[in-house]
């Protein structure tokens, strides 16, 4: 028996349906830990709004999560967690509306990481779409981009094998537990990829690459990209729905022009007509990728140094070098519990605020 730290109870807790990053987070500032969370009482779990469904699935499961042998089978797995709170955790990943609360990682993350660009496409690739796609990948390697993809084969395997071949850094998201890789036969480009970068997950081990997976495994994907890249794609194409759901995060969406007589091709015609960049050669990619990044930086250099609205700025003008009770600032600043503790989460990451004991808090000196 070892002892559990945080970083376990955040594991059990996103071993629990319906428990994400933000739940997990005002659980943290209910209970003052994870660990007085994970052992509260019913009585004390049901006020913790955490709804219904999810209340009676946390109190059905808990008691069966035997979180030491399952650290155990994490570390045999060779692989490592990253949780939210953790400043290794991806900056893009975390403006996701529902961030991974843990991810399960075999492999490196490097901060030069943040410079990445999401290659996605068809599993039929066709020889052009396969050769563009490798030297697409291999040149923007070359030049210190991270190539981003999904380990199937086609589009994704020609991306991750470019950007090996380019001495670059290449990320593969799983849409199953970390300990299978799917398909089978890419067993070997896995392990050349967890060399030179990392194989990421967000599901528990043991998870089967099921269709349900692979819409998850593709937010990721684009969440931690400055921009996709569709290089070949039909009409009907998992890499379509990655487009979209980059665009809606805010990333830049490019596609690879395509003979107009190729079904395989389609989808990324179609983009192209719908707004996405016309890629011709990296340069048209780097260019957008560098203001992007600094676009990024910039961001988050602002959020962690001001209020971005009218509830940060009330909680702020409550919160001194001495420590205030939660319930004290939810009566001073005339808000929810909620609104509170919730908002003190996003001060936390910014480090305008900090807890300083059991639901005290207190103004970050800067």
């Amino acid at each position: 028996m070892f002892p559990l730290d945080e970083q376990a109870y955040w594991l059990g807790f996103s071993l629990i349906p319906g428990i994400g990053s933000k739940r997990i987070l005002s659980l943290l500032h209910q209970f003052g830990s994870l660990k007085a969370a994970w052992h509260a009482s019913d009585s004390d779990i049901k006020q913790a709004q955490l709804g219904d469904k999810t209340t009676h699935t946390f109190l059905k499961k808990r008691g069966k999560i035997d979180l030491q042998t399952y650290l155990k089978q994490v570390k045999a797995a060779g692989t490592w967690l990253l949780i939210y709170t953790d400043t290794r955790y991806p900056k893009l990943l975390r403006q996701l509306d529902d961030p991974p609360a843990v991810l399960y990682v075999r492999g490196t993350l490097q901060p030069s990481d943040s410079q990445a660009l999401g290659i996605v496409g068809t599993r039929k690739a066709t020889r052009y779409g396969y050769d563009a796609t490798f030297q697409i990948s291999r040149d923007l390697a070359m030049q210190g981009i991270t190539i981003v993809s999904g380990l199937a084969q086609g589009i994704d395997a020609a991306a991750h094998r470019g950007a090996l071949n380019g001495g670059g850094r290449t990320l593969a998201v799983l849409g199953c537990g970390i300990d299978t890789i799917y398909p089978q036969e890419h067993k070997e480009l896995a392990h050349q990829i967890i060399q030179h970068g990392a194989l990421i997950s967000e599901f528990p081990l043991g998870t089967k690459p099921i269709g349900a997976n692979f819409p998850r495994r593709n937010r990721l994907i684009s969440g931690l990209s400055l921009g996709v890249l569709v290089t070949e794609a039909p009409e009907k194409s998992g890499s379509l729905i990655t487009a979209s759901m980059a665009a809606e995060q805010g990333r830049e969406v490019f596609a690879l022009p395509h003979n107009i007589y190729s079904k395989q091709g389609y989808g990324t015609n179609r983009l192209i007509q719908d707004g996405a960049k016309l890629i011709i050669e990296i340069g048209d990619i780097l260019s957008e990728l560098r203001i992007a990044h600094q676009i990024v930086e910039t961001r988050v250099s602002t959020e962690q140094i001001s209020p971005a609205n009218e509830i940060e700025q009330r909680i702020l003008n409550h919160l001194t070098v001495d420590p205030i009770h939660i319930d004290d600032l939810t009566r001073l600043c005339g808000l929810s519990i909620a609104e509170v503790t919730s908002t003190l989460t996003i001060l936390e990451l910014k480090g305008l605020a900090q807890m300083v004991g059991h639901m005290q808090y207190s103004r970050t000196l800067t």
